[in-house]
């Protein structure tokens, strides 16, 4: 029997057609959820797994498959629902999972002929066995798995046109931070891997550069703490030869053995998210982590770096305590914190989340024009009625912060710190312009947009706005913009997820 396995694209933010770029090759990573999917399915299965991150062929001239599958994100939603409804037309069973079909599974199902919510390793056989016996079913209710049941996944099936792989150690997060789906989709607890299938995992992997996608690598308790350091000793006994890239908490700073045992394992750069300036944004969006008392986080982000390890870090504009200039602070903080990377993102509410549930209420939600609005869930564009900004006015905070941060002078300052102080400015180097270059698509685009002074009346007309943002998502040169190394795919933390 035939399966394809879909990992649909965002037309605003297509990477699509990596032999245009060899740069792209650095902007996209596999579909994780879809190859450990892969190495759940049974050798009577001929799996084919799509990314249209990559390519995007031409469906109707491929075999005919006897069920596909599909992930989303909530910003590939949209896309999602087109080639499921593009297969059933001809009269192929689809099935679809991930956080988008989780959260929004009534909607989902309008387009699919099974949704897999939750986790989905723990239900995969029930609906192959399903599907092959004709007696599909509507629902399927993955609940968390045993980390030490999750096989590897299938490298080898996506095996060219990315400089990275991607594998996944642990799950779930204690934090719960209001804008974030991860403890509502993955839980609180802190769940991981059996060391050993980590490692013989990571031999599998051909890339020599790895992004692992856990929500948070290290965790934040004394146990967690232990077990990275477990996990990275590991590492570097099996001598893996891999360079790699992390998410963690700014509490990776505080311990110099966990620091030093993970520049040996090959870390390389860790994404943080710091998400706002001030104690106050801090404490609107659950983030109590980052306000323990005595952080000093430039000294923090010097001791990450002091080992060779490039900092990433992430800022959320459009809270309700965000005043106008916090494009201009955010900027200030970045650079007075001394990070490699600046990832700045618009406060977006992504449904199963708190700030979801809460702008929902307050009938605060503006691209709401479903499911065709979800391909603005980016974080890249204004989604919601800010309380202090137009969507006008946050644009141009954008504006400021990238621009500040990513002025001529200041990324000049960056690479020639890195060099003076002896770490390799490569990395830093193509993170920066490529992060400025987008920057500067960016500013292009937003001088196309339709957007009025003010915010309107909760009635105001969101088309003539999104007309104007489907077209500040062309580049000058009529191609989608690409999505600079750093930034996050989709959504806060939805990157890491292992689904259906």
């Amino acid at each position: 029997m035939r399966l394809y396995l879909i990992n649909p694209n965002n037309p605003l933010v297509s990477l699509a057609n990596v032999k245009e770029s060899r740069w792209n090759r650095y902007r996209v990573w596999k579909p994780l959820g879809l190859l450990v999917l892969a190495g759940l399915t049974p050798p009577e299965w001929e799996i084919t797994v799509i990314d249209e991150n990559v390519r995007t062929p031409d469906y109707a001239a491929m075999p005919r498959p006897d069920l596909v599958g599909i992930t989303a994100f909530t910003s590939q939603a949209q896309r999602a629902y087109e080639v499921a409804d593009e297969f059933r037309a001809r009269g192929v069973k689809v099935v679809m999972g991930g956080i988008h079909a989780t959260m929004c599974s009534r909607e989902a199902s309008e387009h699919v002929d099974a949704v897999v919510t939750g986790e989905g390793e723990g239900v995969w056989a029930d609906v192959l066995s399903d599907a092959a016996g004709g007696r599909l079913g509507k629902l399927y209710a993955g609940g968390h798995v045993d980390m030490a049941t999750i096989p590897p996944a299938r490298h080898d099936l996506l095996s060219t046109g990315y400089a990275f792989g991607s594998i996944q150690t642990t799950r779930g997060c204690p934090l719960d931070c209001s804008f974030c789906s991860v403890s509502a989709f993955n839980g609180h607890r802190y769940r991981h891997r059996p060391i050993d299938a980590v490692i013989a995992e990571m031999r599998s992997i051909r890339e020599k550069w790895v992004l692992v996608v856990d929500d948070n690598l290290i965790g934040i308790s004394a146990a967690h703490l232990e077990r990275a350091k477990a996990l990275f000793r590991a590492m570097i006994v099996a001598d893996l030869g891999k360079k790699w890239i992390c998410q963690v908490t700014i509490n990776m700073a505080d311990d110099e053995e966990l620091l030093d045992l993970a520049a040996q394992a090959g870390c390389r750069g860790a994404f943080i998210g710091f998400e706002s300036p001030t104690p106050e944004g801090l404490a609107e969006v659950g983030k109590k982590f980052n306000l323990l008392k005595g952080r000093n986080f430039r000294t923090s982000v010097r001791r990450i770096q002091r080992h060779n390890i490039l900092v990433v870090g992430s800022f959320i504009m459009g809270l309700d305590t965000d005043e106008p200039g916090i494009g201009r602070r955010i900027a200030q903080a970045a650079s007075r914190y001394g990070v490699d990377v600046l990832n700045a993102l618009f406060l977006t509410p992504l449904p199963g989340t708190r700030l979801w549930n809460q702008m929902k209420t307050q009938n605060r939600i503006a691209a709401n024009d479903f499911p065709a609005d979800w391909r603005y869930y980016t974080l890249g564009f204004p989604t919601a009625h800010y309380k202090n900004f137009s969507w006008k006015a946050i644009l141009k905070e954008m504006t400021s912060c990238e621009g500040r941060f990513y002025s001529t002078w200041g990324v000049l300052r960056r690479i020639v710190g890195n060099v003076l102080r002896g770490r390799r400015p490569i990395l830093s180097l193509v993170s920066n312009l490529s992060y400025r270059k987008n920057a500067r698509l960016i500013r292009e685009s937003y001088k196309q947009l339709g957007i009025p002074n003010s915010q309107g009346g909760r009635g105001s007309s969101i088309d003539k706005i999104h007309n104007g943002l489907s077209r500040a998502a062309q580049a000058p040169d009529g191609q989608p913009h690409r999505r600079p190394l750093w930034r996050r795919k989709a959504e806060h933390c939805e990157p890491t997820k292992v689904t259906s």
